[in-house]
């Protein structure tokens, strides 16, 4: 049975369980003239938490585990007649689409049941071809072997975990229902299972980040196996190539990224501070009921859309000021794709992270001290300056800084805006190129990830998780050493 349908029972069993515990709760309370220990949904809620609670989680673990579990049976069916060189995961892959263009043909009619073991080679590709999926490799005996025994166990899987993971539930409702008595402390039972559930998400947060940071490691750890950590490191040249013979140094790559984002900060921080100053400070409510929504829409349009903004608006506007036939007689820029360009479109579209935060932080200042400074004297322009945003200080770099995480990792504008050029040059109206645009190039086609030119990918990601991750520290340590102190 698919997973949506076993969900939607096991929720149906929570669901009855939490009407007859409640229930049976209410009329043991009156049969024995006894007060609840506690409100009777609680009673209600024990026994739904119990139904669905324990048979969610298996079916959650369950999902997880099987298809390893499937692969690990099926593998030494293709292992014997695999080639030296070939890659698990994709003679995995087709026996999957393999068998899930037979269960497709069994379904429709097209085969019968009793007779998919026996398709000819030939109609099986046809057949997967008529799905619209085309095999990596062959169909070969051992392929076709291991298609119908993952046919098979998958059949027997997915029937072994709906009939558990409705027992389960069933079990777990009738548990529920039973302790469902006057004395039992359901709210204490709920409230547990609740703080668990709770511990259950941040663990789970955690272990994300942790797992994300430890393949990182890992493959970084391979890379460096590979290609020397100082060519890599100290390298002025970014040349890959599939056919050996790399050259992967990061710094022009690093020198692309920083320059982009200083350009982009250089245009977003002035503009976001001052427009967040005037919301905050100036403007008429009726002003900033519209202004601040019309600000924030600039966060809500996709990445892709700026960067299409850079290529086709912004790119020929700087070419036809800066470039050799441009209006200021310069020729500065040979084409659209540039540094400048890429800059002043990621600007733009960091501006409502820089201004929504810093009017929020802004309006966050005590009110008193504003009313205390104008009493002494102050203009309002005083005010701002001297009272206001060395308060709201500690705050605003911490907007600055998640703009410029912002800015550091993005890709699409930087794509479409800046080029694809690898290059250690001054001149903003170069086309360059940044850390997060050569990661998608690196993983993008049909790459071995066995060599170094795929592996960089995951060296590149390292090197710029540790510049963020120093980045935050930095901004840690400014605001606990500018941090003002309210009552």
């Amino acid at each position: 049975m698919p997973t949506l349908p076993i969900v939607l029972i096991v929720l149906a069993i929570a669901v009855a369980a939490y009407l007859l515990a409640r229930s049976r709760a209410q009329r043991a309370a009156a049969r024995e003239g006894r007060r609840l220990h506690s409100l009777p949904n609680y009673y209600g809620w024990t026994g739904a938490l119990y139904a669905a609670g324990p048979a969610l989680l298996l079916l959650a673990v369950w999902l997880v585990a099987q298809p390893v579990a499937t692969r690990m049976a099926v593998w030494p069916v293709l292992e014997a007649e695999a080639a030296p060189n070939a890659q698990p995961a994709l003679l995995m892959a087709d026996v999957q689409r393999l068998a899930a263009g037979i269960d497709a043909a069994v379904a429709s009619g097209r085969v019968p049941a009793a007779e998919a073991g026996d398709i000819p080679a030939e109609e099986l590709r046809e057949l997967m071809a008529g799905q619209g999926v085309a095999l990596g490799s062959d169909v070969t005996p051992a392929t076709r072997q291991a298609a119908l025994r993952w046919r098979g166990l998958s059949a027997g899987g997915d029937l072994a975990r709906t009939l558990a993971v409705i027992g389960l539930a069933l079990v777990g409702a009738a548990f529920g229902v039973s302790r469902a008595k006057p004395d039992f402390r359901a709210r204490n039972a709920v409230e547990t299972a609740m703080r668990g559930t709770l511990i259950g998400a941040a663990l789970l947060a955690i272990l994300t980040t942790v797992g994300i940071v430890l393949a990182l490691i890992f493959n970084t750890i391979e890379f460096f196996r590979l290609y020397p950590a100082a060519e890599f490191f100290f390298g002025s040249t970014w040349s890959p190539s599939f056919g050996g013979g790399s050259e992967l140094g990061i710094l022009p790559l690093l020198w692309g990224t920083l320059y982009i984002s200083i350009i982009a900060l250089l245009v977003a921080v002035p503009i976001g501070l001052f427009a967040a100053i005037y919301l905050a400070e100036y403007a008429h409510k009726n002003v900033r009921s519209w202004a601040k929504p019309m600000l924030e829409m600039l966060a809500g349009i996709p990445t892709i859309v700026y960067g299409l903004f850079a290529l086709l608006t912004v790119g020929p506007l700087l070419v036809d000021l800066f470039g050799r036939n441009g209006a200021l007689g310069v020729n500065w820029m040979q084409g659209g794709t540039a540094v400048m360009t890429a800059g002043l479109v990621m600007g733009i579209m960091l501006i409502p992270f820089v201004s929504s935060l810093s009017d929020d932080i802004i309006n966050a200042v005590p009110q008193s001290l504003r009313d205390g400074s104008l009493g002494l004297g102050a203009t309002r322009s005083e005010t701002v300056r001297q009272v206001v945003l060395p308060a709201a200080l500690p705050g605003i770099v911490g907007a600055v800084l998640l703009a410029a995480s912002r800015a550091i990792g993005e890709t699409m504008i930087v794509v479409l805006g800046a080029g694809a050029a690898a290059r250690l040059s001054m001149n903003p109206f170069d086309a360059m190129t940044t850390v997060t645009a050569k990661i998608v190039s690196q993983l993008t086609g049909d790459a071995d990830f066995s060599s170094p030119e795929a592996l960089v990918a995951f060296a590149l990601g390292m090197t710029l998780f540790v510049i963020t991750l120093a980045l935050n520290v930095v901004a840690l340590w400014i605001v606990r050493r500018y941090r003002e102190q309210y009552e």
